[in-house]
């Protein structure tokens, strides 16, 4: 690491000691919530790693510095500062350079990660490959993340409104394993399946991580994806998620969103078509992620 990162005294220690950490997001808490729901959530999620055994490493950029293992003021800095750059592997140097503040999507968290020697993250869902990719070629940059970064990231499948089968298909292309745990099928976000296939299923945590430790001392040299589905108890109804995630596309094409914007816009479109059900969803998969990742780096750190 060089002086454009600064990781947190108790994330060095748990590194330094092969101790289990897990790294966590920040885009959830300048773009996914408002405030002060986005810290809030933020700062919950790392009570949930560290009450199973983890230490929380929540990454986020301020004053042209990578921080891994934002503090609680750090955290609180960010989710009110104006501007805030969403950050992924394109414009990750620039907005360090530029010394403003950043958050950190799915792809930038896992190459701080990759260079802080970080093997475990948890997200609420990965990017993928967009509905109508093959018009507009937009494809997330967490899938180029996933094939280059040795990280495994704890997540509920692809965010709902992507091409689901496309991510998966691109995700073998790659050579990113997709293991489910508990699960034969590739979540959907807010439900708990989507009818595509993952690579291997898993039911205990310890034979998870030891595939896991196999995939990385092999020097395979991708991440790889933990597909978690959200609780029976927390999915959201067919038929809701049916009409709202089809009025929230058609939305989001009439009024021309594309890019980066894509993702927020129809989050923010989700969580007012539910009536704020969406975000209760997404707090519930949330937690569940952080759960499993803490067990998994706890287990990793049994196979070393």
């Amino acid at each position: 690491m060089n002086d454009a990162f600064s990781i947190s005294s108790f994330v060095s220690a748990a590194i330094k000691d092969h101790r289990p950490v897990v790294a966590l997001e920040t885009t959830l808490v300048t773009h996914g919530l408002p405030y002060p729901d986005g810290a809030t959530a933020a700062a919950e999620l790392e009570a949930v790693v560290v009450g199973r055994g983890a230490v929380p490493a929540t990454i986020g950029v301020l004053d042209g510095c990578v921080h891994v293992g934002l503090t609680l003021d750090e955290l609180h800095r960010l989710a009110t500062a104006q501007d805030v750059a969403k950050l992924n592997l394109s414009n990750f140097a620039a907005q360090v350079a530029s010394g403003a503040p950043g958050s950190t999507t799915v792809a930038a968290t896992m190459f701080v990660a990759a260079r802080a020697g970080i093997e475990v993250f948890a997200t609420g869902g990965i990017g993928g490959v967009h509905r109508g990719s093959e018009e507009t070629g937009d494809v997330s940059s967490d899938l180029y993340a996933l094939a280059r970064y040795p990280v495994a990231v704890v997540c509920a499948g692809a965010k709902a409104v992507l091409d689901l089968a496309k991510t998966v298909e691109r995700l073998e292309t790659l050579g990113v394993p997709v293991y489910g745990f508990g699960t034969d099928q590739f979540p959907a976000f807010y439900r708990r399946e989507s009818g595509l296939r993952v690579d291997r299923r898993f039911d205990r945590v310890d034979e998870l991580a030891h595939a896991v430790r196999a995939h990385f001392e092999l020097g395979m040299g991708t991440g790889v994806v933990i597909a978690n589905p959200i609780p029976e108890d927390s999915e959201m109804p067919q038929k809701l998620y049916d009409e709202t995630l089809t009025a929230a596309l058609a939305e989001a094409a009439e009024h021309g969103i594309t890019g980066r914007a894509v993702t927020p816009f129809l989050l923010e479109r989700m969580r007012d078509l539910t009536g704020g059900e969406s975000v209760q969803v997404n707090l519930a998969l949330l937690r569940n992620n952080a759960m499993l990742a803490a067990d998994l780096a706890v287990e990793l750190c049994r196979f070393r």
